[in-house]
């Protein structure tokens, strides 16, 4: 009698997402800002598994073992180890290889961050993509630019701290970004100015008054805790220029979201010109992924010819796109543990 495949399911556990996939095609993700609550991430997990169809394994990758409630990222790895679901877990590592569950807690660096390394993984082995490639995954905190080649990973960090480095991880995503950390100064009505260094506004405004975002009038997770909603952002928006609603129109929302968004891509945009340049030189095709596909894009076309630009959207689905990294590790898994 021929055996049943295992059913898999991955998931990507962040600091402020967690993310599933299974091997049915299957996605989600859902908000969870676990350096306010990290007491509560076992039960959050259980919440997202039930929402997922029945499994034999799990396939694990994270990156919340960076958020500051933990004293080391050594802690932070044993506290995710401690809270995912025990059945036949395999811990993706940044060396390419899966860990039991036992013998990730003796190597909690190799496992740290490495969700990045899952997705390029698989990213690099697709045929349609032509190489030398650049691989661009925005989500809502940070940018993964990816060089491949020869359909391997070329990145020439691993840590964190050595991609921060090479400008292969970006600390800057379509949500949780505070807006002073684009630049001190951006124009208003045609003239540059400062910035409040305050946690006033963040890309989320940004992307809610350009349309990229859909309102959440209910999702309070935003710099003043006030509702996802594009009058809000307004409101967040005017008071990086120290003003308000009386001094701030519905235009100068717009236009001052423009000069933001566009500081952005500049700056993703730098970022990838320096990795390609240091690993790969000038790629003829970039991958688009994440939440953020929409501005990845933008960066994308200033690199490449759109015919050259390949969405792992059009090829996955928009959930599974978001859920990249999960979908990515549940891939790896059936390839090399079956």
């Amino acid at each position: 009698m021929t055996s049943q495949p295992t059913q898999w399911l991955g998931l990507d556990i962040g600091g402020a997402n967690l993310k599933a996939a299974h091997s049915s095609g299957q996605a989600r993700s859902v908000p969870f800002e676990l350096w306010k609550r990290p007491s509560e991430l076992p039960e959050a997990i259980r919440h997202l598994v039930a929402t997922m169809p029945k499994f034999d394994a799990i396939a694990l990758t994270m990156t919340a073992e960076l958020c500051d409630c933990y004293e080391t990222k050594a802690e932070g790895v044993q506290s995710v180890l401690d809270a995912v679901p025990k059945r036949q877990a395999h811990v993706w590592g940044v060396d390419g290889r899966f860990y039991t569950l036992e013998a990730a807690r003796m190597i909690p660096l190799v496992v740290s961050a490495s969700n990045w390394m899952a997705l390029a993984s698989v990213v690099a082995r697709l045929g349609e993509i032509r190489m030398p490639a650049l691989l661009i995954d925005i989500g809502s905190t940070t940018t993964d630019l990816i060089p491949l080649d020869r359909r391997q990973v070329f990145a020439q960090g691993r840590t964190d701290t050595q991609r921060l480095q090479t400008g292969e991880l970006v600390y800057a995503g379509v949500k949780r970004t505070p807006l002073c950390a684009l630049d001190t100064q951006l124009p208003f009505r045609g003239v540059s100015t400062g910035l409040a260094a305050e946690l006033f506004a963040t890309t989320l405004d940004v992307y809610l008054t350009l349309g990229e975002i859909p309102e959440a009038p209910h999702d309070h997770t935003t710099a003043d805790g006030r509702s996802m909603t594009i009058n809000r952002a307004r409101d967040r928006l005017a008071r990086m220029v120290g003003a308000d609603r009386e001094g701030f129109s519905k235009q100068d929302a717009f236009d001052f979201s423009q000069e933001a968004d566009q500081c952005l891509v500049t700056r993703l945009e730098k970022a990838a010109r320096k990795t390609c340049t240091a690993t790969i030189g000038e790629p003829k095709t970039v991958i688009v992924a994440g939440s953020g596909e929409f501005l990845a894009r933008r960066v994308a076309l200033r690199l490449v010819h759109e015919n050259d630009m390949f969405s792992l959207a059009s090829l996955w689905g928009s959930a599974a796109s978001d859920a990249a990294c999960a979908h990515a590790v549940v891939q790896l898994a059936q390839d090399l543990i079956g």
